[in-house]
């Protein structure tokens, strides 16, 4: 029986996986943060270990087992950091052949039917990558947010939100109900408060807050409604420039939404739909609803050569979900 590793290396935490030949699940292991940008490579190396040895322990199995692996990293963004990326995870010491990707690629690999197309995350932040059949031609957003004008994960609407409460403070803007729900969220006095105590660091707004901005558009008003069509175009404008690098326009292939703003339904997902379909009419929009770390486990495979069958993807995706809920209790 050949086994395979996967490992999720996330900003916030690290995923691990064991599955056999079949894409049975068999081990699973959690640990902290893996990007290096904030926790260091060092801070990587020690979140990736602790997860494979959870993960290997609970599969039973060693890691002299192991036939293939698969990392999906936060943080790895340029060419430049691969030479380093690689010299932390041979410190792990498997004899397999391994590959790594950026962590937003394993989502477009567990989410896609057949693990090409586009990928594009809206989570805390955001990011969009591409892939092509033979996963031999890569597309991509910097992933920088708002220093390359990149949106719109929960960051960026809240330096948009922000930005338009300050244009309704000074009157180029109409009022907004936007402006009472973050008063309240921060603790302060009235809207030029805000202003004062954000413009001053005095009050933090971060993604967190992003929710309100969708409550605050169910409940009628306008501007938030705006500022989430906004959101959902900018994410279709990331996903049409990966379209035109691979040369996508008139193919039918799977655009998968990963991150937890696609929480908001329809008021974000359709104008991202149509900012789409005006470039790639055959683009098919689906949300993952699988944990990203299928990617990973099957990039381990693929690392190996053993060939990723549809029952594969089928039996992983069935056997996962119940392993990672019994394994986190």
């Amino acid at each position: 029986m050949r086994y395979y590793l996967g490992a999720d290396l996330g900003a916030t935490k690290t995923h691990t996986l064991i599955v056999d030949e079949t894409g049975r699940a068999l081990g699973f292991g959690e640990s902290g943060p893996a990007n290096h940008e904030s926790v260091g490579y060092d801070g990587m190396f020690q979140s990736m270990y602790s997860g494979m040895e959870q993960a290997l322990r609970a599969a039973g199995v060693t890691k002299e087992d192991i036939t293939g692996a698969g990392f999906g990293v936060a943080g790895y963004d340029w060419p430049s950091e691969m030479e380093a990326t690689a010299s932390v995870i041979d410190q792990l010491g498997l004899s397999a052949p391994y590959t790594f990707v950026n962590d937003a690629v394993l989502g477009l690999v567990a989410g896609s039917e057949e693990g090409w197309g586009v990928v594009v995350v809206s989570g805390t932040g955001s990011n969009c990558r591409g892939w092509d059949r033979e996963h031999k031609r890569e597309g991509r957003v910097t992933g920088h947010g708002v220093l390359m004008g990149e949106g719109a994960g929960g960051t960026e609407l809240m330096h948009r939100c922000m930005q338009i409460l300050g244009y309704s403070w000074t009157k180029r803007l109409p009022k907004t109900a936007l402006a009472d729900a973050i008063v309240a969220y921060v603790g302060a006095k009235d809207l030029e408060d805000l202003m004062r105590g954000y413009t001053t660091n005095e009050y933090k707004v971060g993604a967190d807050a992003a929710r309100l901005i969708f409550q605050v558009a169910e409940a009628g008003d306008e501007i938030a409604r705006d500022l989430i069509c906004w959101a959902g175009t900018e994410l279709g404008e990331m996903a049409n420039a990966v379209i035109r690098q691979l040369e996508f326009e008139n193919l039918a292939f799977d655009i998968v939404m990963t991150g937890s703003m696609f929480e908001g339904g329809a008021k974000l997902v359709e104008p991202m739909r149509e900012t789409i379909h005006q470039l790639a009419p055959h683009a098919r929009l689906v949300r993952l609803r699988v944990p990203p770390v299928i990617g990973a486990a099957i990039l381990g495979m693929e690392a190996s050569g053993w060939g990723v069958t549809s029952e594969i993807r089928r039996t992983m995706n069935e056997s996962v979900s119940v392993l990672k809920t019994t394994s986190v209790r």
